[in-house]
């Protein structure tokens, strides 16, 4: 994946880790909700930590809409968000929305040389929980998905929203910290659940880290490195 085509406005201002030998693979890579500017920023430096060398890390920035938890500020976003919990209402619009984007840009990839199958989609909180809708409806089969302290976005749709999916056996990492007070563990373990519903359980692995809160650590993100060696294998 690249952040230089215009045609595909998501990768217009993406922060992009090249591989440094010919690229075979890609990880698309989103912050969380608020603070996505420098989350997006921060989620680039961890994947350089980890990078392999075959990989290409893109990290695009959010769009700035208005936010209900917000008090309908203007902030990064990738959709609106009401509430943080289970049960609250949700932008069914703003998230199939952005998930159409995201497609676009494995679609942009696919044509410049990195099929669907070597794309893992990841990201941490909204991000992630992007990452987790987008997998599970696309029609294009992808190498994975990794999830860090979210959710899956409109839960109550599946399994009946991947009916059309070619990811029900998609490796899925989930990872949450134990102590996270935004979006607490319950909601994480709760999740996983649901995914065991909808993908092929033996595939999903979901890691809870003792002490973490809203953040990650470096043992996740080399379970995340793990994980990416896995799914992408060097060819």
């Amino acid at each position: 994946m690249c952040g230089n085509n215009m045609s595909v406005p998501l990768l217009a201002e993406a922060v992009t880790v090249s591989g440094t030998q010919k690229e075979t693979a890609a990880v698309r890579g989103r912050g969380g909700e608020g603070r996505e500017a420098n989350m997006v920023h921060g989620w680039a430096d961890a994947m350089t930590s980890i990078r392999l060398p075959y990989v290409k890390y893109i990290c695009p920035h959010a769009p700035r809409i208005p936010v209900t938890l917000n008090m309908k500020m203007t902030m990064p976003s990738w959709f609106d968000l009401m509430g943080l919990s289970p049960d609250s209402p949700e932008d069914e619009a703003g998230i199939k929305k952005a998930a159409e984007n995201i497609k676009a840009i494995i679609d942009h990839e696919a044509k410049n040389g990195i099929p669907a199958n070597r794309v893992i989609l990841g990201g941490f909180s909204q991000g992630g929980a992007l990452s987790l809708y987008t997998a599970l409806t696309c029609q294009q089969q992808l190498a994975g998905v990794v999830a860090l302290s979210c959710w899956l976005p409109l839960h109550k749709t599946f399994p009946q929203a991947a009916s059309g999916s070619a990811n029900k056996d998609i490796p899925i990492l989930q990872c949450h910290g134990d102590m996270d007070p935004m979006i607490p563990v319950q909601f994480g373990a709760m999740t996983a659940e649901k995914l065991k519903t909808i993908v092929t359980p033996q595939k999903l692995t979901f890691r809870t880290y003792p002490g973490l809160m809203h953040s990650s650590c470096p043992q996740e993100m080399s379970a995340v490195k793990e994980f990416i060696e896995k799914q992408l294998p060097r060819i």
